[in-house]
């Protein structure tokens, strides 16, 4: 689980109210009834830019998810259950009305669309929806169309984003002025780190476009670019992506980015393989492509591809047909080749180590007695991070959540006031960039003595984790299939939690990656190289929360065919990336069967087995101490 809290200061309600009446006043202009600002950007990224945090600007929210509508009088805030507390904290509600998706009596947006297209008709009038189509996937677009657009809702795409041009009025360019986009240093990875080159990686991409029969491949996702490119930057917090458009044919690569930040060694590197051009000329060159191309189809993922670039193709209706299915780049950068997987458990190990001195720095301030908060939590975390070799940054804002806070899934924003208090949980997500790779873990500790309750509901959360993390699947089995498996001890104790059981990670890349992950929603099948995390918890509002996550890389477990034998089942499973102890004060043994205490005593075992080595003598005796449990 990774926070998403970016701001780096909240609005105030006087400056939304303000904000909002500027907005207002250009939907008038624009003849539309209600404008919707989503959550992501040009790029469909979770976390953006700060000058692409449009939606946190206007309205003061700044969680990762979640859809403004802003009408002519009213303005909604959609929001799922990571960010209820959250909303309530950041939103003033005579500005904004919080719909909280999934409780009783709250509306979705689709609802609420339907709702005010209706009414629009009674009054023998049309309701007019702006947004900007490069903020949309082609998905979502669909999706919104075949629900709204039957009860009088007209989709009315406006090229020009109205939040930024809100933004570039005087008033608020002199407060507030927009921050630079795009301006980070690039920079190379060798085939050392990425274990294929950008002439092998291109190679393989337009082997699945010939087999598509496709002639044209725009790129839009800034991960898939980094990936294909061997490229990293700094151009979002975060995650080591640079702000680009890409588009590949059978015997050419374009990228568009802002030139003035590639040093001339990089330029070297990429001269043989891809034609630089400024960032500004992806539609134009892409229209000129669909001109000169024949025959000309192009490939276009619904999910991951704007409806702005999907206007941009319809431009050429008779000369352009467009193949809508993934962009191969999604699932060859999902599955890790053997030199990424080896990088990324050198990552993880370290990030291990530096979760793991925390914890025991933590257990001595709290043994001495001495007032320590939720931001003395963090900053000690990424102090152990940084001093690992190839320290890159935090691969997301740390949750260091003390008592009712941790109880809010995504709590970026660890207190310098906040202190921990005995008998309080305190939830630490944390993780790191290093150049070997991307980390991601979840420890819940309790300051002082645990309650029965506190001892019950995290053994049951970890029961959950234990089943997920032993789990043997068959090929072809999908995140969601997965993820009821680890739901269901915590049912059957009546508990569960709002957020998927875990997701993608990228190698050197984003915290979260696709396609693959375990959810309800995931149809995709786990495959060998895929990194995954497994975080079940449970949160309980004022009482505290409970979250336990590890990485993990898929792993084919089938066993070696005989010779003139049938082909064996395929079947995979789940190996640990993460080595941090588990608070054993929590852990009730005799919750567990004798399958969960044997993977919790092999886990623990291998991960003073990993950690000694690189820890010294007093650390390995608190280590060892921690991963020693009495037999119940």
């Amino acid at each position: 689980m990774a926070s998403t809290h970016l701001l780096s200061a909240q609005p105030t309600f006087t400056t939304v109210r303000a904000k909002l009446e500027d907005l207002r006043s250009l939907l008038a202009a624009h003849q539309i009834d209600a404008y919707l600002i989503p959550s992501t950007d040009e790029h469909l990224n979770e976390y953006l830019p700060e000058a692409r945090q449009r939606r946190p600007w206007i309205s003061g929210f700044s969680g990762s998810a979640g859809d403004l509508l802003v009408g002519r009088q009213q303005a909604w805030l959609y929001v799922d259950s990571r960010y209820y507390e959250q909303a309530e904290l950041e939103v003033d509600p005579t500005l904004i009305q919080i719909s909280k998706v999934g409780l009783e009596g709250h509306k979705t947006l689709e609802e609420t669309l339907e709702e005010l297209g209706q009414q629009a008709n009674q009054q023998g009038k049309e309701f007019r929806l702006g947004f900007d189509p490069f903020t949309l996937s082609v998905k979502q677009y669909r999706d919104f169309q075949k629900r709204i657009e039957p009860c009088g809702v007209a989709l009315v795409p406006l090229l020009e984003n109205l939040v930024d041009k809100v933004r570039s009025l005087p008033i608020w360019a002199e407060i507030e002025p927009l921050p630079a986009l795009a301006t980070s240093k690039l920079f190379y990875l060798p085939d050392t780190l990425t274990g294929e080159s950008i002439q092998q990686k291109l190679k393989r991409v337009r082997e699945e476009m010939e087999k598509k029969n496709v002639q044209i491949l725009p790129v839009t996702k800034l991960d898939q670019i980094a990936w294909l490119f061997n490229l990293r930057g700094w151009d979002v917090p975060y995650n080591p992506v640079f702000i680009a458009y890409a588009i590949l044919t059978l015997d050419k690569a374009w990228l568009f980015t802002n030139l003035e930040r590639i040093q001339p060694s990089i330029r070297n590197q990429l001269q043989a393989y891809v034609t630089l051009r400024p960032y500004e000329e992806y539609g134009a060159t892409l229209r000129s492509l669909l001109s000169q191309t024949t025959p000309c189809r192009v490939l276009l993922d619904p999910k991951r591809s704007t409806m702005g670039t999907c206007i941009l193709l319809k431009d050429h209706p008779s000369r352009c047909k467009i193949l809508e299915t993934s962009n191969p780049i999604e699932g060859m950068k999902a599955r890790k080749n053997a030199v990424e997987l080896a990088q990324m458990q050198q990552a993880n190990l370290k990030a291990s180590r530096a979760k793991t001195r925390t914890l025991k720095w933590l257990s001595e301030q709290v043994e001495r007695g001495n007032a320590i908060t939720e931001a003395d939590v963090a900053a000690t975390v990424e102090h152990f991070y940084a001093a690992e070799e190839g320290f890159q940054g935090l691969s997301f804002n740390t949750i260091a959540g003390a008592g009712a806070n941790s109880s809010i899934v995504h709590y970026g924003t660890p207190n310098p006031e906040r202190v921990l208090n005995p008998g309080e949980f305190l939830l630490l997500d944390s993780g790191a960039q290093y150049t070997s790779g991307t980390t991601d873990d979840t420890r819940t500790v309790i300051i002082g003595d645990p309650t029965p309750a506190q001892i019950e509901r995290y053994t049951e959360v970890l029961k959950a984790h234990i089943n997920c993390a032993m789990q043997r699947f068959p090929k072809g089995t999908t995140g969601a299939q997965l993820d009821g498996i680890a739901r269901s001890t915590l049912w059957h104790a009546e508990l569960d939690y709002g957020h998927g059981t875990g997701h993608g990670v990228g190698a050197f890349l984003n915290v979260h990656e696709g396609p693959n992950g375990i959810s309800k929603r995931v149809s995709e099948p786990l495959e060998p190289g895929m990194i995954t995390s497994i975080e079940p918890g449970y949160y309980e509002p004022g009482w505290g929360g409970i979250r336990i996550e590890n990485l993990y890389m898929v792993k084919d477990l089938t066993p070696p065919q005989e010779e003139g034998a049938e082909p064996p089942k395929v079947w995979y499973g789940f190996e640990s990336l993460t080595y941090i102890p588990f608070d054993k004060q929590l852990i009730n043994l005799q919750q567990l069967n004798e399958s969960q205490r044997q993977w919790l005593e092999t886990y623990h075992r291998t991960v003073v087995e990993k950690l000694s080595p690189l820890l010294n003598e007093e650390e390995v005796g608190w280590l060892k101490d921690r991963c020693r449990f009495e037999k119940p």
